[in-house]
């Protein structure tokens, strides 16, 4: 099975779309995505809040269809004094998996890490994600960060952050 990986286009948005859902499926919550193409092509392209790597079936002269992606966004360590990556989200198509394309998204993804001068690249996974967890510690070396707690405020809650207001 061949696969190449690109940057993401306009173009891209419904394959984008279909491997979120396809992944938030996987994660047992595909009625989580409220995502539709007409806010990737707002909040990727037009004003590009993340950016988003695809892995393509074929080749480039004869490209097939988007099997795997990684989509992140920069930001910045106060510790390290240098910009950081953090990945939103990887997903690899089920009949993919196993065949390199995971490893070639974090590698083009290290790539990027390393053009922006990056410290590190963070990310989140599952605790029941076995599968993946094994991948990011076996395969690529990564550290678990068992000390830190992800933290979330969404709709009313940043709304109730208005009584904060000064």
């Amino acid at each position: 099975m061949s696969y190449f990986i690109r940057p993401a286009t306009v173009e891209d948005v419904d394959e984008i779309l279909r491997l979120v859902v396809a992944l938030a499926t996987y994660e047992k919550e595909p009625e989580s995505v409220k995502a539709t193409p007409e806010l990737y092509r707002k909040n990727l392209f037009e004003n590009p809040y993340a950016h988003t790597l695809l892995a393509i079936s074929g080749t480039p002269d004869a490209p097939g269809k988007a099997v795997g992606m990684a989509m992140y966004f920069f930001n910045y360590s106060t510790w390290t004094g240098k910009p950081g990556i953090y990945l939103e989200d990887l997903f690899v198509d089920l009949e993919y998996r196993g065949k390199g394309v995971g490893k070639a998204l974090f590698g083009e993804l290290g790539k990027v890490a390393e053009e922006k001068d990056c410290g590190r690249i963070d990310w989140q996974v599952l605790k029941w994600n076995k599968p993946s967890i094994d991948f990011y510690e076996k395969s690529l070396g990564a550290t678990a960060m068992s000390e830190w707690m992800g933290m979330r405020l969404q709709g009313s809650q940043i709304e109730n952050l208005r009584k904060f207001r000064q």
